[in-house]
């Protein structure tokens, strides 16, 4: 099993250099091999949050849209394309926010939960808009410690799927992970 996924990600990494040099195929020949891990990544994050306005597939269809229009990126492998997924789909949940709390004027609020448990401490959940502020804040002091929150918490990935993304170890993920999270609660307070 371990040879399969390793040939995935090689399999993956040679799509998107095809893709990045101009080849429009290989962006179809692309999207099998990726949509499955992709949508496990939006499941992920819709089970955190409450009152979803978005399903699974409409994520994952939102998402590649906007990752199609990022043919411009310097793709260096799976691992980065499925970070910057991550972001993507941040980005998507945010602008649904936003929008559906214009058209509400502030009232139904998302919220979403916040540790590794999907839970805050006072069982409280963390308002999304609160929260990508807090992120945008940290990316400017602490680069990969917002990765790190964002591949967590948007994308669902765990510590040593992350380790491997970041090219760091599993200890340092665990370690920037309860930094970046005390101080997203510090922020968001």
């Amino acid at each position: 099993m371990i040879h399969d996924k390793n040939k995935d990600q090689g399999q993956v990494t040679i799509m998107l250099n095809h893709w990045q040099s101009g080849d429009t195929g290989a962006l179809e020949d692309l999207m099998p091999v990726i949509y499955d891990e992709l949508k496990r990544l939006a499941a992920a994050q819709l089970r955190r949050e409450r009152n979803a306005t978005i399903q699974c597939t409409e994520l994952v269809a939102e998402a590649y849209l906007k990752l199609v229009d990022a043919a411009r990126v310097d793709w260096q492998g799976r691992n980065h394309f499925f970070s910057i997924a991550a972001r993507t789909m941040r980005r998507v949940l945010v602008d649904r926010y936003r929008s559906r709390a214009a058209q509400k004027r502030g009232g139904g609020r998302t919220l979403l939960t916040f540790n590794d448990n999907h839970q805050n401490h006072d069982g409280q959940a963390v308002e999304l808009d609160l929260l990508d502020a807090a992120i945008t804040e940290l990316e400017a002091l602490d680069p990969r410690q917002a990765d790190i929150v964002v591949m967590k918490f948007f994308a669902g990935l765990s510590g040593e799927e992350i380790a491997q993304v970041l090219s760091i170890s599993a200890r340092t993920v665990k370690r920037e992970w309860a930094a970046a999270r005390l101080w997203l609660f510090q922020a968001m307070n």
